[in-house]
């Protein structure tokens, strides 16, 4: 973060058109000390919240076996009918960053006309492309790719009624190997590229723009002061900033739940121990004191110390993997790999008149539900790292910069992995368990047991930053927006986090998992759609640099 103060941030530099409002940051929040806790609450959004996360936890926790598949059940109704609402969302935040790019409204800067960015373009680079480089790369950097080339290389299927029942994207590629690669990494690259970083860019956008340039507190509600007015301090406010927080929960619940399950299999396959749920909440409960830990003892600059390693670890594997891989391949696969993308993007976005119905359903409604329920954390990170630069620069930079370092990953771990079923015969990366699949990878190459190693602490140290960030953003939005509150909030949190990932993985595994990521994003989904309408409206008032 920036060395400025938190009202340096919010003091704009230059010309602005802030919003005139008498509400004060902290002015509905209830201040409580309990001995050593503290608490410092909006009252109205932290209990609701709260109180909706706390009976679920304990509902899947006294149910878990009825609590499977019902959660099965909800992702299948969910993806089965709102496949087409959650592909055109995804649409419609694509074209609205592309309009932001090319209209005047790319003119106007954050935090004011003469506002200048607190980081440099090298720094703002690297924090753009560690905030897309987390869990999810991990454990999907190989098992994706690999899967959309297989089942394109199976071509389709069809059942006594002619509906599909084969898995591949489009229209499939049987027989057909480099058609089959090429497809299976549009796909991947469709779910990790420009429509997820719309999403984030859209939302982050907002947070920046009401906050540097309009004087509102940095939460969610603000974004839509045009639309409601002073209504956004009432109920209505509340139910946006609960639903952000219950959205967020689930997401960062599923990441965890996710790393958990990659982290079990990374150790099986270097020290046998056992896989399965109890091994996965252990690491879970592990994992999430390490995070209290961090967030008590205060050591923010740790954090970001162990930020800066684990970003430092996953760009030394990358080179490792490019070096010691089909180096030749993977460098102009880079190139051969976006231009498929951009060939097969209309037909991967299209939300109507689909047969592929398998992929639409279980791939990309889940991803984008996943994306949108991630969007408040990775919004309001992206909002504080980006004060100072113009709304064209800003829409470009991160669509572009996140999404290319999407591309260099799925193209140098899932191609190496389909390299080394092709051309080598090696079949354990394609026999290998979901989350054991960079690991079954990676053992294909030399040093296998030292980048294991280094793919399990990636997975874990992604798996503490996260928690303990997404426990902060948290603790932001229920505050009503107000930053110094007591660490104990921030614990409360990252504990809730914890708790939830343990429900899930008890309560149906990734499959609930998937459920409640979807589930949530649904309801936030329709939040951001109002929230982009209420963005070009305030972008309207504002003056434009020059």
């Amino acid at each position: 973060m920036s060395d400025k103060s938190h009202e340096d941030m919010m003091t704009p530099d230059g010309q602005v058109n802030p919003i005139d409002t008498d509400y004060q940051v902290g002015q509905d929040n209830v201040a409580l000390k309990v001995g050593p806790f503290g608490f410092d609450i909006h009252n109205r959004v932290f209990m609701v919240s709260g109180l909706a996360i706390m009976a679920f936890v304990f509902v899947t926790l006294a149910f878990q076996d009825k609590m499977g598949p019902i959660f099965g059940d909800l992702r299948a109704w969910l993806t089965a009918n709102l496949d087409w609402f959650f592909l055109s969302t995804g649409n419609v935040f694509v074209i609205a960053c592309l309009v932001l790019i090319v209209s005047p409204l790319g003119k106007v800067r954050l935090g004011g006309t003469e506002a200048k960015p607190d980081f440099g373009y090298g720094g703002w680079f690297a924090m753009l492309f560690a905030a897309g480089m987390g869990i999810g790369l991990m454990f999907y950097g190989v098992s994706e790719p690999l899967t959309h080339f297989q089942t394109a290389l199976d071509g389709t299927s069809t059942n006594a009624n002619g509906v599909r029942t084969d898995w591949a994207p489009l229209g499939g590629a049987a027989g057909d190997t480099d058609a089959a690669r090429r497809l299976g990494m549009s796909a991947t690259i469709f779910h990790w590229g420009l429509h997820p970083w719309a999403i984030y860019a859209v939302l982050a956008l907002g947070l920046a723009l009401f906050a540097y340039n309009k004087g509102l507190p940095l939460t969610i509600r603000s974004v839509f002061y045009p639309l409601f007015g002073e209504r956004v301090w009432g109920w209505t406010g509340h139910v946006i900033d609960v639903l952000a927080i219950v959205a967020t929960l689930f997401g960062l619940a599923t990441s965890l739940g996710i790393g958990a399950s990659q982290a079990s299999g990374g150790l099986h396959y270097l020290f046998d121990t056992p896989l399965g749920a109890t091994t996965e909440v252990i690491l879970v409960v592990l994992i999430t004191a390490m995070a209290i830990f961090s967030v008590v003892a205060g050591v923010d600059k740790g954090v970001k110390r162990l930020s800066e390693l684990n970003l430092i670890l996953a760009f030394l594997l990358l080179l490792f993997v490019i070096a010691v891989g089909p180096t030749l391949a993977i460098l102009t696969g880079f190139f051969g790999n976006l231009g498929a993308y951009l060939e097969n993007l209309p037909a991967l976005a299209m939300p109507f008149g689909r047969d592929d119905a398998n992929f639409t359903q279980g791939w990309t409604s889940f991803y984008w539900a996943w994306w949108i329920s991630w969007s408040p954390f990775v919004g309001m990170f992206i909002a504080r790292v980006s004060r100072g630069r113009t709304v064209r620069e800003f829409i470009t930079c991160v669509l572009l910069i996140p999404s290319a370092a999407s591309v260099l990953w799925m193209t140098s771990f899932g191609g190496t992995a389909i390299d080394q079923f092709v051309n080598e015969g090696y079949t354990a990366v394609v026999d290998a368990e979901l989350s054991l699949t960079l690991f079954a990878m990676l053992e294909g190459l030399p040093l296998a047991t030292i980048t294991s190693f280094i793919g399990i602490i990636l997975v874990i140290v992604f798996f503490v930053t996260s928690s303990d960030s997404g426990s902060l953003v948290l603790d932001t939005i229920s505050a009503g927006g107000k930053m110094d509150v007591p660490v104990s909030q921030r614990v409360f949190w990252a504990s809730f986090e914890g708790l939830v990932a343990v429900a899930l993985i008890l309560g149906g595994g990734l499959v609930a998992l998937q459920a409640m990521a979807v589930s949530t994003g649904f309801p936030f989904a329709v939040v951001l759609l109002v929230a982009t309408v209420s963005l070009f409206k305030g972008l309207a008032s504002e003056p434009r640099a020059k």
